[in-house]
């Protein structure tokens, strides 16, 4: 697996908007990126309990966290920031995979200035916990309004990611369990993989991406916290090299040092474009702790130079960020009206034959094809 560096990421997601969605893990997974797009270290086991401080690692706590108040109930609120001229990542704290509040954060994003172009999303302990019994049922039903919300929501050139729940250990404890409620969750594991199941098959019927979390972490138990949900600042690095590469392969860009697949027969061979961004061979990627310095060749480097349409940069105001007290700033983060994919080009290069968002696109028209005709039967 390709370890990427912190300059292969900010060329990764230049220009980009990334939302992260999700409970804890998935704060911990957005806190991991915005580390990643600084610097090449680690999360601190600090930093990988701290919940709704008022900043980390440059990032702005919008909402919710320190803001409020702090509690463990399902109304718990933490909207974070992460903000640069060329980059925009944003957090949302779920408790439930579609509800009131989830509405009101598509609503933000349909108002608001910038389209997402990656959408990273999981919403599973806090529905199994809360539910009880009744958690086969309401949650298959939250995760079908869930899919088709972000279906009509996002635009076509949003890809997102669902990613499946990361195993958990047959004791737990966490802010998402419900005082009381150790004793009703002696089978949390085996529940998991069934909501797993259920969420992988409702991602795949709206044509949307899937990163099996639980498979890829099934014997990496050595790396789990000792509540039993959480997971050490090295399986949360992993977790975001596999999330980055999964976006690299449907973004359609060849990463450095990747594994690739032996060539098929001339035949079946489609023409690929080749990369002249990083030259070809095997590549060395090692990851760095935390308080080492890093030689010179792992310093970020200037991006390439872009093409004409990239060039044209659009007006970026932070308006959210205002509320916190920021300067406005200037950057390329392509706006809702101007959602064309050719209006804003990747500094990578395309690889033409991989059709993977092409196909999701397809998959995505077809499956609102057959929904249309269902609910007109």
């Amino acid at each position: 697996m390709t370890h990427l560096r912190t300059c292969e990421v900010r060329r990764l997601l230049h220009n980009k908007f990334v939302v992260v969605m999700g409970d804890s893990i998935q704060r911990t997974v957005y806190k991991d990126l915005v580390l990643l797009l600084q610097k090449n270290c680690l999360l601190s086991p600090s930093q990988l309990k701290a919940k709704g401080e008022l900043s980390f690692e440059h990032d702005v706590l919008l909402e919710g966290g320190r803001c409020g108040c702090m509690h463990n109930n399902i109304y718990y609120r933490e909207v974070r920031q992460f903000c640069t001229g060329h980059h925009l990542v944003r957090f949302y704290f779920l408790t439930r995979a579609y509800s009131a509040y989830l509405e009101e954060v598509l609503s933000e994003l349909r108002r608001g200035e910038y389209a997402p172009d990656l959408v990273v999303l999981n919403s599973c302990l806090w529905d199994i916990s809360r539910h009880g019994r009744q958690f086969p049922t309401r949650y298959r039903e939250d995760l079908e309004c869930l899919f088709r919300r972000m279906d009509r929501v996002l635009p076509e050139s949003c890809l997102l990611v669902w990613n499946t729940t990361l195993p958990v250990a047959n004791t737990v404890s966490g802010g998402f369990l419900p005082p009381g409620a150790l004793a009703s969750l002696d089978h949390l594991s085996e529940e998991v993989i069934e909501a797993n199941f259920y969420s992988s098959f409702e991602a795949a019927q709206r044509g949307f991406d899937l990163l099996d979390l639980h498979f890829y972490f099934r014997h990496a138990d050595q790396h789990r916290l000792g509540d039993g949900v959480h997971w050490n600042e090295r399986a949360h690095r992993r977790l975001s090299q596999l999330l980055l590469a999964h976006v690299a392969d449907a973004w359609g860009v060849n990463l450095p040092g990747a594994f690739r697949r032996p060539e098929p027969p001339a035949r079946f061979r489609s023409p690929r474009q080749p990369s002249k961004l990083f030259p070809p061979g095997p590549a060395s990627f090692v990851l760095y702790p935390e308080g080492i310095p890093l030689p010179s060749d792992l310093l970020p480097q200037q991006p390439p130079n872009l093409s004409d349409s990239s060039r044209r940069r659009v007006e970026y105001i932070r308006g959210a960020n205002s509320r916190a007290g920021l300067q406005p700033t200037s950057g390329p983060i392509r706006r809702v009206d101007t959602q064309h994919p050719h209006q804003v080009s990747s500094p990578y290069p395309i690889r033409l034959p991989a059709g993977s968002q092409e196909r999701r696109r397809r998959r995505r028209r077809s499956s609102r094809r057959i929904q249309h005709t269902q609910s007109q039967e």
